[in-house]
């Protein structure tokens, strides 16, 4: 915040932002002729979206005050985009400018009052955003003066022709130095300590509780050869402190961080063991098995296996910097890179000895024997460490100045590190350090970040790759995986800058000190109609102000880990020296064999954390053959393989992240659980690096096979290919196991009893699964019936499993049975078992039948059910799947209580199994028995939580945010039931959707880390009482016994038989077309307010169930008025009618946002002298209008002859018109 105040003595407080789309229609009405005349006719919105850096200055009101755009090249067509800085160069030799510290004014605008306040605030924040910036370029007419206000911050340096308009330019220049200066650095003395004191206390009171009142004079007074104090001043004032000291625990650091990329910070010794003996013969293999794994970035921990470091696989081979001495040490720069002619010299002279090599150590996952492996470093020590750092928030952008100062206090050293509770928000000095993987066995509370010396050098320069750069860009990625596919393109490049199919092609390399220090490998993105119509690139570009050249495709992206913190100036000339506006980076899903298609090879990068990952878009299923000449492009309805994207664009290049360090832990692959990563992942102005998945057999989605079949129905929240879209193994370290205990008090989870996991914040979300069920021992040689079997209650099934014996709750377990069948000649004899009432007994009755299981061998048993309702709830669909099952000769035993396995004796295998009936008891021979009874929270997961004392009432007990009894422990799904104090026992989290929970539960995490989000207000006391309720649909679907395709989407609700429901006076009423026993049956519930409440399809053909999920919730007068059709006998299939192609855009992702734009056209006052629709409705109902026609004809004439007719129309038809590459069946204006 800053005040400004006019010439007449009035005062505003502003602030600085970044520009947002929202901003245009206030920019346009501050721009003047003047304005026009310096800076041209300028199209704002496209400026805006070819901008490097746009800032607005608001008042305390939120009004705009003033705003400015900067842009990497010159404005007025000076110079071309790519080449403009030979030209400024002859301009004025003595100005260092340089792409790195330079940035051009391409538009500035002001209220007039405060226009000179507002312009050097801007300027000033400008200069703390982008802190290697030094030079602000301003290019008008020459025969423009620069008027009252920006004469106040540029001054001319010369001028320079235009390559298209006649006249010369004036060339205008802003130093930073006037602005923002850099700080002066000095040796800290006791005298500091009055000013630094004030400093420290508003941060933390712990270290002068500890230490005593004058512990930092203490501390500077102690300085010595090892430990040095030092400070920055302005105007004589220290405003900042840092203490280094050369005196590291190594043999610590070497035990927790994976310090390979750096050889150990230490000098490199002959006695160096860098990796197992074992390995050195085996590394060519594990190459070639990295190679395959590499693209997919997977951060998977498997239990005793070495962590996957994709910072380290990017780490260039190149040579290590050795010391600069004393008298050659980098100089603070004042203004732009001032003396780095030396330093670069320096850099290039530096000792190239063969032995001092970066070593990588091979990253594969290694065998168990070898997993602990540490390096040991001989040689000695070269960094030094920061203890102490502390800096005035107004000064804090200039942190990285202490570092020239400080090392030139340790001639000898080339590191320095730092290292931080990993709770602490990530500050300005530290988002130029490198930050070092941990051991996946480190316990240590602290991140490590480590800055080389050579990171200070300011002489980076990004340009094309020549055949000369080939040597030092094979040393560069000599042992990067997919080296030779950067070669190879690399080599095409050179030889003709396009493809062999014509796609153009560009290489780039960046350079220090003449020596090759990073490679990027691009191409024109040659599918963009495919990306803009699946990823919702528009949540970031314009899509219309791009040309479709200046799309570009990352495909290779490796920079030297020392300069890891120049990657978005690297993208950023990418961009400016391609002419690209926008690049786009896929990462394809592995199969389950670990290998991908090399033709969607793309190197491995750091960079993808400095690119933002794109939300896929939900596609229509379009009925192509009906469609016929309307339907859309193949671009755009190509069944192409899936990936994930990520994307930078010139708006983001300049636009920081907000780093989350805390340790969020998530236990449990379940839609909940997944949903809750996916949210946090897509948050795009936030990185979280620590975000951990603890589950049995991983991520999901690995594709197991091309079974049409599924054993298990599903909840459509996630399949397959959306975990491709997600490919959260780039963002989520998963560790493959168990959780079996968790430690309150360390914050610990214990995997699989042995191994440790930290946490910050504990998710859980483990669900509940299928148990094995316990037999009741009833000897059915006594003719028992169930009424005389004791009742036990649940009990637990202790013995051991059989091996033959299988309970289904994920796809591994589906993936395991499939194969121990095909394995075991199930297929052509042996009866196989199915024991539960729930609906995966039938998909899995189904699938068994769909492989080749002869009806005849499977028994569907079912055991008395627990509820009035059972699991499909719809007489006509059961009365159908149970004809089906008695065509295929499948036997059906209800009310059956499973006994015994092979009579008592020795259950594994399993041969036979005895059930008792309420009238006498059978006995099945078995050769396979799959168990779907009641689910249950697993033993080991009940036994972790109440052993750490978590409140657990038959599940773990919740509160309405998500709260266990532990604040760090949250919890949701149907793991969770609602405290007693809510009186809601009927409902769970069972009831409700479980993407839509876990983007609850997310969005109440997000409150913790976003500051852009609004602070939380706590609920009154009394609304503290309600369980939050969820609108998403309920949905189960499956392919059932007859090859029915089954789909049921409801409303979140206490279960309730449908008769009961259909007997109810409001129950509304049912469309239904079909006959469920012929597969064509059709049936919607629409309420009592005339909106879609259930759905619920039978089908013998395959159906778009995506697009029939979209129906829930919406109104029937939106379906073509379906109540009125359907009483007139207008529609005898409903499968028809949703097939017709005036419905696609019911079906299209963005529909919800027409609707919402409609809304709020309806519910706006659009007209002074008249009230809104809305207002109408009102006064109509509290009868404050006299009507002498019906409401609703009334209320239809005045929107037809009021405003609002047009306004919806054209939103209607601009919807239409900018997505007509997904919805060409529809007409406009233009193409009849």
């Amino acid at each position: 915040m800053s005040v400004l105040t006019s010439p007449r003595g009035k005062v505003e407080v502003v602030h600085c932002r970044r520009t947002e789309s929202q901003d245009i229609y206030c920019i346009k009405n501050l721009i003047r002729k003047f304005t026009q005349k310096l800076f041209g006719r300028l199209n704002i919105t496209y400026l805006l979206e070819k901008a490097n850096l746009a800032i607005t200055l608001c008042n305390d009101k939120e009004e705009i005050m003033a705003q400015a755009t900067f842009v990497d090249y010159p404005n007025w067509n000076v110079s071309n985009q790519d080449d403009w800085v030979s030209v400024f160069q002859e301009l004025d030799g003595e100005i260092p400018c340089t792409p790195l510290n330079t940035l051009f004014m391409h538009l500035f605008v002001a209220v007039d009052e405060y226009s000179v306040g507002c312009c050097k605030e801007i300027i000033r924040a400008v200069f703390k955003a982008v802190p290697e910036l030094h030079f602000i370029f301003l290019i008008v007419p020459s025969y423009m003066s620069l008027g009252s206000t920006l004469i106040t911050v540029f001054e001319q340096v010369g001028s320079i022709p235009s390559l298209t308009y006649d006249e010369d330019f004036a060339v205008h220049i802003c130093h930073r130095d006037s602005h923002y200066p850099q700080l002066h650095i000095r040796k800290a003395r006791v005298e500091d300590h009055d000013d630094l004191m004030p400093i420290f206390l508003r941060h933390d009171t712990v270290l002068k509780e500890t230490y005593g009142e004058y512990f930092l004079a203490e501390l500077i007074e102690a300085q010595d050869e090892e430990n040095h104090a030092v400070v920055c001043e302005v105007e004589g004032v220290a405003v900042g402190f840092m203490s280094v000291c050369s005196r590291v625990n190594m043999q610590l650091l070497h035990e927790c961080f994976d310090l390979g990329p750096f050889h150990g910070l230490c000098v490199p010794h002959p006695d160096d063991v860098l990796q197992p003996l074992s390995d050195i013969s085996l590394e060519g293999t594990q190459d070639a098995e990295l190679s395959s794994s590499s693209h997919s970035f997977p951060k998977i921990v498997k239990e005793r296996q070495q962590h996957v470091i994709p910072e380290a696989m990017e780490s260039i081979q190149g040579k290590i910097m050795e010391e600069i001495p004393a008298e050659e040490r980098l100089s603070t720069v004042q203004s732009g890179n001032g003396s780095e002619v030396e330093d670069r010299e320096k850099f290039s002279q530096e000792s190239t000895v063969g032995d001092t090599d970066y070593y990588i150590s091979s990253l594969s996952l290694l065998p168990e024997e070898t997993s602990s492996f540490r390096p040991i470093y001989k040689g000695a020590s070269t960094a030094f460490c920061i203890q102490l750092f502390c800096i005035e928030e107004k000064y804090e952008a200039r942190s990285l100045d202490f570092m020239n100062f400080v090392f030139s206090l340790f001639p000898d050293k080339s590191f320095c590190i730092i290292s931080l509770p990993h709770l602490t928000p990530e500050f300005v000095l530290i988002q130029n350090f490198v930050k070092i993987v941990p051991f996946n066995n480190c316990t240590l509370g602290h991140d490590l970040y480590v800055f080389h010396r050579a990171g200070l050098l300011k002489s980076i320069k990004i340009r094309f790759a020549t055949l000369l750069d080939t040597p030092g860009i094979e040393n560069l990625v000599s042992t990067l995986m997919l080296n030779k596919s950067i070669l190879e393109d690399l080599k095409q490049y050179s030889e003709a800058r396009r493809d062999p199919d014509g796609t153009p092609l560009k290489a780039f390399v960046a350079e220090v000190a003449e020596q090759i220090v990073g490679i990027a490998v691009i191409r024109d993105e040659m599918d963009i109609e495919y990306i803009r119509s699946h990823y919702n690139i528009e949540d970031f570009i314009y899509f219309s102000y791009h040309q479709q050249e200046e799309h570009g495709h990352l495909y290779h992206f490796a920079l030297n880990p020392i300069f890891q913190h120049y990657t978005k100036f690297f993208l950023k000339e990418i961009l400016r020296l391609g002419f690209k506006s926008c690049l786009y980076y896929p990462v394809y899903p592995q199969s389950r064999e670990d290998k991908f298609q090399s033709s969607y090879a793309h190197s491995l990068t750091s960079a993808l954390h400095y690119l933002v990952p794109v939300r896929p878009r939900r596609q229509i299923v379009y009925p192509l053959e009906k469609l016929g000449i309307n339907a859309p492009s193949k671009a755009v309805s190509k069944d192409a393989l899936g990936y994930a994207l990520n994307h930078t664009n010139r708006k983001l290049t300049l636009e920081p992240k907000i780093t989350v360090n805390a340790k969020i832990v998530v236990v449990g692959a379940s839609s909940v659980g997944i949903s809750f990563l996916e949210t946090l992942v897509f948050c795009s102005h936030l990185k979280f690096s620590n975000l951990t998945l603890i589950s049995t057999h991983g991520l999901p989605g690995k594709n197991l096979g091309t079974e049409k079949r599924k054993f298990l129905a599903s909840d459509h929240c996630f399949n397959d290919k959306d975990y491709a879209l997600m490919s959260l193994c780039s963002w989520v370290n998963v560790v493959v196991g168990r959780m079996t205990a968790i430690d309150r008090a360390a914050k610990h989870v214990v995997v699989s009893k042995e191994e440790i996991v930290l946490y910050d914040h504990l998710i859980l979300c483990t669900g509940q699964q299928y148990q094995v069920p316990c037999p009741t021992g009833a000897d059915i040689s006594q003719h028992p019936t169930n009424r005389e079997i004791p009742s036990s209650g649940k009990q637990r099934y202790t013995d051991q499993v059989p091996g033959n014996h299988f309970i289904l709750n994920d796809e591994e377990d589906c993936w395991k049975a499939l194969s121990w069948i095909r394995n075991n000649s199930i297929l052509t004899e042996g009866n196989v078992i199915v024991y539960g009432n729930t609906i995966d007994t039938y998909t899995t009755v189904e699938t068994l039948l769909n492989i080749g299981v002869r009806g005849s061998y499977i028994h569907l048993v079912q055991p008395p059910p627990a509820s009035t309702v059972t699991c499909i709830n719809n007489y006509a669909v059961e009365s159908a799947v149970e004809h089906a099952l008695r065509a295929a000769g499948v036997a059906i035993y209800r009310d059956a209580l499973l006994a015994q396995w092979n009579d008592g004796q020795f259950p594994d295998p399993i041969r036979s199994a005895c059930f008792t009936t309420p009238t006498k008891p059978f006995r099945l021979p078995c050769s396979m028995f799959f168990s779907f009874c009641e689910k249950n929270v697993d033993y080991e997961t009940f036994k972790a939580l109440n052993d750490a004392c978590l409140v657990y009432d038959g599940r773990l007990v919740i509160d309405a945010n998500f709260h266990t009894n532990d604040i760090a422990i949250r919890a949701a799904g149907s793991l969770t039931k609602f405290s007693n104090k809510y009186y809601s026992d009927e409902w769970t989290y069972s009831s409700f959707n479980s993407k839509e929970i876990g983007f609850q539960l997310a969005a109440a995490m997000l409150n913790l880390f976003d500051p852009t989000l609004e602070p939380v207000i706590e609920p009154p006391a009394d609304l503290d009482q309600l369980i939050p309720m969820y609108k998403g649909a309920k949905i189960q679907g499956g392919i059932l016994p007859g090859s029915y395709h089954y789909l049921h989407i409801t409303k979140p609700a206490i279960p309730t038989p449908l008769e009961v429901q259909m007997a109810q006076p409001n129950f509304g009423s049912e469309i239904v077309t079909g006959d469920a026993k012929n597969g064509t049956y059709f049936r919607i519930h629409v309420n009592k307010y005339r909106m879609v409440e259930t759905i619920t399809c039978l089908s013998k053909e395959p159906f778009p169930a995506s697009n029939y999920i979209r129906l829930f919730g919406q109104h029937e007068q939106l379906l073509n008025n379906l109540c009125a059709r359907y009483d007139d006998k207008l529609i005898p299939d409903l499968y028809s009618y949703f097939m017709e192609p005036w419905c696609m855009a019911l079906f299209h992702d963005r529909f919800i946002d027409l609707r919402k734009e409609l809304r709020h056209i309806l519910t706006s006052k659009e007209e002074e002298d008249l009230p809104s629709i809305e207002q109408l409705v009102h006064q109509i109902e509290d009868e404050e209008i006299n009507l002498k026609e019906k409401p609703r004809k009334y209320l239809k004439r005045v929107f037809q002859e009021s405003i609002y007719r047009g306004l919806v129309e054209k939103s209607i038809l601009d919807y239409l018109q900018y997505n007509r590459y997904h919805l060409p069946m529809y007409a406009w204006p233009g193409i009849v």
